[in-house]
């Protein structure tokens, strides 16, 4: 079961300036991507020119929450050479794009001196952080909340580190 996109999108439509998100998984197996990653398997690709086949409402609130102003940047650090799910995520990570998000890419390689905390978060408005926590084999469990500036000061610390070294999708070849 995943959080519910509505609720996070309570969450995320009150951040003022920033919403970042630090993804450190090879593959993640959550609810709605199952159908997506099978037709990927099975040699379908999204068709960049055709916005209305792949557009979606995650894609609506990226372009609502960018439109008034804030920030929004992904980061994912990844295993070389990247598995399966990887070039099935990059393969679609045009639509975030599309929508007004940036996206970086890190070699896993490239990371190995930067503190980083145990799960993917979200960081919003540099004061609150979603942790994501997966089982073993990358299906959604739950989420946690912290203000704690200990943790927000990793997660910052951390994020901005994987940003500044990350190369951004335009430039990540697989």
């Amino acid at each position: 079961m995943a959080q519910s996109l509505s609720s996070f999108a309570d969450l995320i439509g009150s951040a003022d300036g920033s919403a970042v998100h630090l993804e450190m998984r090879d593959a993640y197996a959550v609810d709605g991507e199952a159908d997506g990653f099978a037709a990927w398997k099975a040699g379908h690709r999204l068709d960049p020119s055709d916005r209305r086949s792949w557009w979606r409402p995650w894609l609506d609130l990226v372009q609502e929450v960018t439109g008034k102003g804030v920030t929004m940047r992904r980061a994912r650090i990844v295993s070389e050479p990247v598995s399966e799910y990887i070039r099935f995520e990059h393969s679609g990570t045009f639509t975030n794009v599309a929508a007004g998000e940036e996206v970086r890419w890190l070699p896993r390689r490239n990371a190995s001196d930067i503190a980083l905390p145990g799960n993917d978060f979200w960081l919003f408005d540099g004061r609150i952080v979603q942790f994501n926590v997966f089982d073993g084999d990358g299906r959604w469990v739950h989420t946690d909340q912290t203000e704690d500036p200990a943790t927000v000061r990793l997660c910052v610390s951390a994020f901005e580190a994987v940003w500044e070294r990350g190369i951004p999708h335009e430039k990540y070849a697989l």
